[in-house]
């Protein structure tokens, strides 16, 4: 497939300069003025502009610009007022609803029910619009993509695998929705998508050990919400989740991506004690491309705090660990390799900027430039997890990077788990209930030195079946990852 070059959408506005009046509305609202729809961000997607024209007649027009890049809010707001002091009153709307809900101990059973059921409205809503976010752009991703044998022979795997394991969503999606431990949709930035979700541990004496959490997706469909099942599991074992959400292509590229983690993290550094988070425990965790954006995004901090003159918001000293599960960490091994299994080279390219950028956003290779040597100093402990059976992303690249690591001088291991394949460790073991060797060496990891926790662990039930063995076998069999 030739490569592409992406289209940027341009805006064709009428002349607001003419000697007729006319006024400019950036963000639609409906006729009751409900203050929810503010909650929406994929609103701002939506430009409408009134003018008058030669007969002075009122006009509406409606735009619905497909994001570029180098898009974001304030320079869709121009000056940026309007739609930063919307995102201004959404922080401080979600402090109040839910920060102060969660430390208060005094409000009445029935205030917090109708909070409650305000707060699934809104977060329906918010799903509901993001959906039709998701489903657009996935919609000018085929354009690019276009219909070929492999990319339809995944898709079809891809249905009949959620299909087997459809019992299990059905309950991890009922609790995401209904469980009064979750805080979903916390807003952490100003672009689109950037909210995270917290899942909290019903104990909540003392401040827990927090894992900042960036799911997977083929850096296309990854959502906040694939990390529910590991947020409600570790949760169980009092570590407060934080599953961060960022944009995806091709609403951004992979520096889009890593500008999007960074500022996750650093919210959850800067804010997770009115959670009743430790800030001091703080573990950065990512799985499949989810782990190569947090690996690349503790890389690029590593340089700016090594580096003279640079102002952050977060350190990796609050960085306990990096825990990377099915990750990529060298993309010129990958290329071909994905272009094999569908993800085509043009398309990859495009997401990683072009194949002069992969050297920059291939963390392996980073790490070897001797002009970094103090940056890699820098980096927290490294644990990567793999399945040998992976052929999503083969496990030689977490071994590779964890003995590139160790030559450095980076305190760093890979833990190889015998015939696993990619969502074996991320879905299928979880969801067969009882022991899981990925999961309980994670959470040895976080709780090692914690004699207390270490011995609660010890004496946990086990988890329980999401989904009968036989539907398990059958999704191992036709998993497309």
């Amino acid at each position: 497939m030739p490569s592409q070059t992406l289209p940027i959408t341009n805006l064709q506005l009428p002349n607001l300069h003419s000697s007729s009046s006319s006024t400019t509305t950036m963000l639609l609202k409906d006729n009751n003025n409900n203050d929810d729809d503010d909650d929406d961000p994929s609103k701002s997607l939506l430009i409408s502009s009134s003018f008058k024209d030669n007969n002075n007649n009122n006009k509406i027009m409606s735009i619905k610009p497909l994001l570029s890049r180098s898009s974001s809010f304030n320079s869709i707001g121009g000056g940026g007022g309007g739609v930063k002091s919307f995102y201004q009153k959404r922080r401080r709307r979600v402090a109040s609803d839910e920060s102060l809900s969660f430390v208060s101990n005094g409000t009445s059973n029935s205030n917090r029910s109708s909070s409650s059921s305000s707060s699934f409205g809104r977060d329906v809503r918010h799903v509901a619009s993001e959906t039709f976010l998701l489903t657009r752009l996935g919609l000018k991703l085929l354009s690019y993509l276009g219909v070929g044998y492999k990319w339809i022979t995944q898709f079809l795997a891809l249905g009949c695998y959620a299909l087997l394991l459809l019992p299990g969503f059905i309950q991890v999606g009922y609790h995401y929705f209904f469980s009064s431990q979750i805080r979903r949709s916390v807003v952490y930035g100003d672009k689109p998508r950037n909210r995270l979700d917290l899942f909290l541990p019903r104990n909540s004496d003392g401040p827990k050990p927090v894992v900042a959490f960036i799911t997977g997706g083929a850096w296309i469909i990854g959502y906040k919400a694939w990390g529910s099942l590991l947020g409600q599991q570790l949760s169980e074992r009092d570590i407060i989740v934080a599953c961060i959400d960022y944009r995806n292509f091709p609403q951004a590229t992979i520096s889009d991506m890593i500008e999007d983690a960074s500022q996750g993290i650093s919210f959850v550094c800067n804010n997770i004690a009115e959670y009743g988070g430790d800030p001091n425990r703080i573990y950065l965790m990512g799985q499949s491309a989810g782990a190569h954006i947090a690996a690349c995004t503790i890389v690029e901090q590593a340089i700016k705090e090594a580096g003279e003159g640079e102002s952050t918001s977060w350190s990796l000293s609050q960085i306990k660990a990096y825990f990377g599960l099915s990750g990529g960490y060298n993309l010129f091994n990958l290329v071909d390799y994905f272009h094999s299994r569908g993800l085509y080279r043009s398309i990859f390219l495009s997401i990683m900027e072009g194949e002069e950028s992969l050297r920059r956003f291939s963390p392996e290779v980073m790490v070897q430039d001797p002009n970094i040597g103090n940056a890699v100093s820098l980096l927290p402990n490294m644990v990567l997890f793999h399945g040998t059976g992976d052929y999503s992303i083969p496990s030689d690249q977490s071994t590779s990077f964890a003995e590139t690591l160790r030559r450095l001088g980076v305190k760093a291991e890979a833990i190889l788990y015998e015939g696993k394949t990619h969502t074996d460790v991320f879905l299928q073991d979880p969801m067969r209930g009882g022991n899981d060797d990925m999961f309980d060496d994670l959470v040895a990891y976080i709780h090692a030195g914690d004699a207390e926790a270490l011995s609660r662990d010890a004496s946990a039930p086990p988890r329980r079946r999401l989904v009968p063995e036989f539907m398990l076998k059958l999704a191992h069999t036709v998993s497309p990852f």
